[in-house]
Protein backbone atom coordinates (compact mmCIF):
# COMPACT_ATOMS: atom_id res chain seq x y z
CA UNK A 1 0.00 0.00 0.00
CA UNK A 2 2.82 2.20 0.97
CA UNK A 3 4.41 2.28 -2.66
CA UNK A 4 0.96 2.80 -3.90
CA UNK A 5 -0.77 5.47 -2.47
CA UNK A 6 1.15 8.24 -0.20
CA UNK A 7 -0.21 11.28 1.29
CA UNK A 8 2.02 14.51 1.98
CA UNK A 9 2.48 15.05 5.63
CA UNK A 10 0.83 17.95 7.18
CA UNK A 11 -1.02 19.37 10.17
CA UNK A 12 -4.18 19.93 9.12
CA UNK A 13 -5.95 17.16 12.11
CA UNK A 14 -2.80 17.58 14.41
CA UNK A 15 -4.53 17.29 18.07
CA UNK A 16 -7.86 15.58 16.49
CA UNK A 17 -9.38 12.37 16.84
CA UNK A 18 -11.78 9.77 15.53
CA UNK A 19 -13.22 6.80 14.29
CA UNK A 20 -13.12 5.02 10.96
CA UNK A 21 -15.42 2.39 9.72
CA UNK A 22 -15.30 -0.03 7.02
CA UNK A 23 -11.58 -0.83 6.30
CA UNK A 24 -11.11 -4.21 4.23
CA UNK A 25 -7.88 -4.09 2.54
CA UNK A 26 -5.94 -1.44 0.76
CA UNK A 27 -7.90 -0.37 -2.13
CA UNK A 28 -11.05 0.44 0.23
CA UNK A 29 -12.13 4.01 0.43
CA UNK A 30 -11.75 3.72 4.04
CA UNK A 31 -8.10 3.23 4.44
CA UNK A 32 -7.61 6.16 1.60
CA UNK A 33 -9.34 8.64 4.06
CA UNK A 34 -7.47 6.81 7.41
CA UNK A 35 -4.23 6.71 5.35
CA UNK A 36 -4.85 10.53 4.70
CA UNK A 37 -5.80 11.49 8.30
CA UNK A 38 -3.13 10.15 9.70
CA UNK A 39 -0.86 11.93 7.18
CA UNK A 40 -2.35 14.81 8.34
CA UNK A 41 -1.62 14.53 12.20
CA UNK A 42 -5.33 12.59 13.11
CA UNK A 43 -5.42 9.91 15.66
CA UNK A 44 -7.63 7.49 14.14
CA UNK A 45 -9.15 4.36 15.54
CA UNK A 46 -10.16 2.12 13.05
CA UNK A 47 -13.67 -0.35 13.97
CA UNK A 48 -13.89 -3.50 11.05
CA UNK A 49 -15.73 -6.32 10.77
CA UNK A 50 -15.73 -9.03 13.04
CA UNK A 51 -13.04 -12.10 11.24
CA UNK A 52 -11.36 -9.47 9.05
CA UNK A 53 -8.76 -8.75 12.05
CA UNK A 54 -5.51 -10.27 11.07
CA UNK A 55 -5.94 -8.04 7.62
CA UNK A 56 -7.05 -5.05 9.12
CA UNK A 57 -4.71 -5.33 11.68
CA UNK A 58 -1.74 -6.00 9.87
CA UNK A 59 -2.80 -1.98 7.32
CA UNK A 60 -3.23 -0.53 11.01
CA UNK A 61 -0.03 -1.40 11.78
CA UNK A 62 2.12 0.46 9.05
CA UNK A 63 0.41 3.71 9.77
CA UNK A 64 1.11 2.99 13.54
CA UNK A 65 -3.12 3.00 14.86
CA UNK A 66 -3.31 1.69 17.88
CA UNK A 67 -6.69 1.48 19.03
CA UNK A 68 -9.11 -0.81 16.61
CA UNK A 69 -12.23 -2.68 17.63
CA UNK A 70 -14.68 -5.44 15.68
CA UNK A 71 -18.24 -4.14 15.00
CA UNK A 72 -21.05 -5.68 14.15
CA UNK A 73 -23.67 -2.49 13.16
CA UNK A 74 -26.62 -4.96 13.84
CA UNK A 75 -25.98 -5.80 17.12
CA UNK A 76 -26.03 -3.35 19.78
CA UNK A 77 -23.93 -4.83 22.39
CA UNK A 78 -21.46 -4.65 19.55
CA UNK A 79 -21.79 -1.08 19.22
CA UNK A 80 -21.82 -0.39 22.64
CA UNK A 81 -18.53 -2.06 23.03
CA UNK A 82 -17.06 -0.42 20.14
CA UNK A 83 -17.88 3.01 20.79
CA UNK A 84 -16.53 2.49 24.26
CA UNK A 85 -13.14 0.99 23.17
CA UNK A 86 -12.77 4.44 21.89
CA UNK A 87 -13.98 6.39 24.62
CA UNK A 88 -11.63 4.63 26.85
CA UNK A 89 -8.72 5.56 24.66
CA UNK A 90 -9.45 9.09 22.91
CA UNK A 91 -12.02 10.39 26.02
CA UNK A 92 -13.71 12.41 23.38
CA UNK A 93 -13.60 12.35 19.04
CA UNK A 94 -13.68 15.18 16.61
CA UNK A 95 -14.49 13.37 13.28
CA UNK A 96 -16.40 10.16 12.44
CA UNK A 97 -16.00 7.95 8.75
CA UNK A 98 -18.96 6.08 7.98
CA UNK A 99 -17.84 3.89 5.24
CA UNK A 100 -19.97 0.63 5.38
CA UNK A 101 -22.94 -0.66 3.29
CA UNK A 102 -24.13 -4.19 2.56
CA UNK A 103 -27.14 -6.01 0.24
CA UNK A 104 -27.49 -9.66 -0.45
CA UNK A 105 -26.22 -10.38 -3.88
CA UNK A 106 -29.27 -11.54 -5.25
CA UNK A 107 -30.94 -7.75 -4.01
CA UNK A 108 -27.87 -5.96 -6.76
CA UNK A 109 -28.61 -7.70 -10.22
CA UNK A 110 -31.02 -8.68 -13.12
CA UNK A 111 -34.48 -6.81 -12.08
CA UNK A 112 -35.16 -4.75 -8.88
CA UNK A 113 -39.10 -5.32 -9.44
CA UNK A 114 -38.77 -9.36 -9.59
CA UNK A 115 -35.71 -10.10 -7.22
CA UNK A 116 -36.09 -7.50 -4.10
CA UNK A 117 -37.32 -9.99 -1.17
CA UNK A 118 -38.77 -7.99 1.86
CA UNK A 119 -35.50 -9.56 4.04
CA UNK A 120 -33.11 -8.52 1.57
CA UNK A 121 -34.16 -5.35 1.58
CA UNK A 122 -34.74 -4.50 4.72
CA UNK A 123 -30.93 -5.88 5.88
CA UNK A 124 -29.73 -3.31 2.65
CA UNK A 125 -31.37 -0.94 4.73
CA UNK A 126 -30.39 -1.58 8.20
CA UNK A 127 -26.85 -2.40 7.58
CA UNK A 128 -26.31 0.66 4.91
CA UNK A 129 -28.24 3.56 5.77
CA UNK A 130 -29.72 2.99 9.70
CA UNK A 131 -26.50 2.12 10.94
CA UNK A 132 -25.23 5.82 10.05
CA UNK A 133 -27.98 7.08 12.25
CA UNK A 134 -27.24 4.45 15.19
CA UNK A 135 -23.42 5.77 14.64
CA UNK A 136 -24.37 9.55 14.43
CA UNK A 137 -26.21 9.38 17.81
CA UNK A 138 -23.46 7.42 19.43
CA UNK A 139 -20.63 9.21 18.25
CA UNK A 140 -22.40 12.56 19.07
CA UNK A 141 -21.86 11.43 22.72
CA UNK A 142 -18.65 11.45 22.81
CA UNK A 143 -18.28 14.43 20.56
CA UNK A 144 -19.00 16.98 23.09
CA UNK A 145 -16.85 20.01 21.62
CA UNK A 146 -18.31 20.04 17.87
CA UNK A 147 -16.85 18.10 15.15
CA UNK A 148 -18.04 16.35 11.55
CA UNK A 149 -19.37 12.98 10.44
CA UNK A 150 -19.46 11.93 6.67
CA UNK A 151 -20.99 8.70 5.27
CA UNK A 152 -20.50 7.50 1.48
CA UNK A 153 -22.94 6.99 -0.94
CA UNK A 154 -22.95 6.54 -4.67
CA UNK A 155 -25.12 7.99 -7.71
CA UNK A 156 -27.30 5.08 -7.68
CA UNK A 157 -28.78 6.82 -5.00
CA UNK A 158 -30.44 9.39 -7.78
CA UNK A 159 -30.40 7.13 -10.92
CA UNK A 160 -31.28 3.97 -12.07
CA UNK A 161 -27.75 2.17 -12.28
CA UNK A 162 -28.13 -1.54 -13.80
CA UNK A 163 -27.71 -4.03 -10.85
CA UNK A 164 -27.25 -1.29 -8.34
CA UNK A 165 -31.04 -2.01 -7.65
CA UNK A 166 -31.85 -2.51 -3.81
CA UNK A 167 -28.48 -0.87 -2.83
CA UNK A 168 -29.16 2.18 -4.70
CA UNK A 169 -32.72 2.55 -2.37
CA UNK A 170 -30.23 1.87 0.11
CA UNK A 171 -28.20 4.79 -0.73
CA UNK A 172 -30.89 7.23 -1.21
CA UNK A 173 -31.86 6.46 2.30
CA UNK A 174 -28.80 7.52 3.80
CA UNK A 175 -28.73 10.59 1.98
CA UNK A 176 -31.70 11.44 3.39
CA UNK A 177 -30.48 10.05 6.98
CA UNK A 178 -27.55 12.62 6.49
CA UNK A 179 -30.17 15.83 6.26
CA UNK A 180 -32.08 14.97 9.27
CA UNK A 181 -28.64 13.81 11.41
CA UNK A 182 -27.59 17.54 9.80
CA UNK A 183 -30.43 19.17 11.17
CA UNK A 184 -30.99 17.38 14.70
CA UNK A 185 -26.87 17.67 15.48
CA UNK A 186 -26.39 20.80 13.44
CA UNK A 187 -26.85 23.50 17.27
CA UNK A 188 -24.27 20.96 18.53
CA UNK A 189 -21.76 22.13 16.49
CA UNK A 190 -21.74 18.87 14.10
CA UNK A 191 -21.60 18.99 10.75
CA UNK A 192 -22.67 15.93 8.57
CA UNK A 193 -22.22 15.38 4.95
CA UNK A 194 -21.99 12.51 2.40
CA UNK A 195 -19.64 12.02 -0.17
CA UNK A 196 -20.35 10.27 -3.38
CA UNK A 197 -17.31 9.04 -5.30
CA UNK A 198 -17.43 7.38 -8.75
CA UNK A 199 -16.71 3.50 -9.30
CA UNK A 200 -13.57 2.66 -8.27
CA UNK A 201 -11.87 -1.14 -7.58
CA UNK A 202 -13.04 -2.10 -4.17
CA UNK A 203 -14.53 -4.99 -2.68
CA UNK A 204 -17.89 -3.38 -2.67
CA UNK A 205 -17.83 -2.81 -6.94
CA UNK A 206 -16.68 -6.65 -6.95
CA UNK A 207 -19.81 -7.75 -5.58
CA UNK A 208 -21.66 -6.14 -8.29
CA UNK A 209 -22.87 -7.73 -11.62
CA UNK A 210 -21.18 -5.93 -14.49
CA UNK A 211 -19.06 -3.78 -12.23
CA UNK A 212 -15.72 -3.90 -14.38
CA UNK A 213 -17.96 -2.09 -16.80
CA UNK A 214 -18.77 0.00 -14.47
CA UNK A 215 -15.23 1.67 -14.78
CA UNK A 216 -14.89 1.74 -17.78
CA UNK A 217 -17.82 3.74 -18.76
CA UNK A 218 -17.06 5.98 -15.93
CA UNK A 219 -13.97 7.03 -16.97
CA UNK A 220 -15.17 7.70 -20.95
CA UNK A 221 -18.60 9.59 -20.01
CA UNK A 222 -16.91 11.56 -17.42
CA UNK A 223 -16.39 14.96 -17.43
CA UNK A 224 -12.26 14.71 -17.48
CA UNK A 225 -12.29 11.76 -19.01
CA UNK A 226 -10.10 9.40 -15.96
CA UNK A 227 -10.89 7.31 -13.49
CA UNK A 228 -11.59 8.32 -10.02
CA UNK A 229 -8.70 8.76 -7.86
CA UNK A 230 -8.21 7.89 -4.25
CA UNK A 231 -6.17 10.83 -3.64
CA UNK A 232 -9.48 12.73 -4.65
CA UNK A 233 -11.89 11.32 -2.69
CA UNK A 234 -9.24 11.12 0.66
CA UNK A 235 -8.79 14.71 -0.02
CA UNK A 236 -12.80 15.32 -0.02
CA UNK A 237 -13.39 13.58 2.88
CA UNK A 238 -10.01 15.69 4.40
CA UNK A 239 -11.76 18.79 3.67
CA UNK A 240 -14.92 17.72 5.35
CA UNK A 241 -13.98 16.53 8.09
CA UNK A 242 -11.22 19.35 8.60
CA UNK A 243 -11.70 23.07 9.70
CA UNK A 244 -11.74 23.62 6.32
CA UNK A 245 -15.53 22.37 5.90
CA UNK A 246 -16.66 25.08 8.26
CA UNK A 247 -20.07 26.13 7.51
CA UNK A 248 -20.67 22.61 5.15
CA UNK A 249 -23.49 20.33 6.28
CA UNK A 250 -25.93 18.69 4.88
CA UNK A 251 -24.51 18.13 1.35
CA UNK A 252 -23.73 15.17 -0.96
CA UNK A 253 -20.01 16.09 -2.55
CA UNK A 254 -19.62 14.20 -5.76
CA UNK A 255 -16.54 13.08 -6.38
CA UNK A 256 -16.45 10.99 -9.66
CA UNK A 257 -14.27 12.98 -12.28
CA UNK A 258 -17.56 14.71 -13.47
CA UNK A 259 -19.43 11.86 -14.37
CA UNK A 260 -22.66 12.64 -11.80
CA UNK A 261 -23.25 16.17 -14.01
CA UNK A 262 -23.01 14.92 -17.95
CA UNK A 263 -25.50 14.49 -20.51
CA UNK A 264 -25.46 13.09 -23.38
CA UNK A 265 -22.32 11.42 -24.59
CA UNK A 266 -20.26 12.80 -27.35
CA UNK A 267 -20.78 9.92 -30.29
CA UNK A 268 -17.49 8.96 -29.93
CA UNK A 269 -17.15 8.98 -25.89
CA UNK A 270 -20.68 6.84 -26.56
CA UNK A 271 -19.08 4.25 -28.95
CA UNK A 272 -15.68 3.83 -26.53
CA UNK A 273 -17.72 3.17 -23.74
Amino acid sequence: MADEYQMPKGELMKGKKGIVTGVANHQSIAWGIATQLVAQGAEVALFYLPGMERRVIALADTLGIKVLAPVDVTDDASMDAGFAAVAEAFGSIDFFVHALAFAPRDQIKGSFVENSTREGFLTAMNISAYSFVDCARRANAIMPNGGSLITLTYLGSERAIPNYNTMGVAKAALEAATRYIARDLGPAGIRVNALSPGAMRTLSLAGISGGRGMLAQGRALSALKEDTSMEGVAGAALWLLSDLGRSTTGEVVHVDAGFHMMGLPDSDDAADA
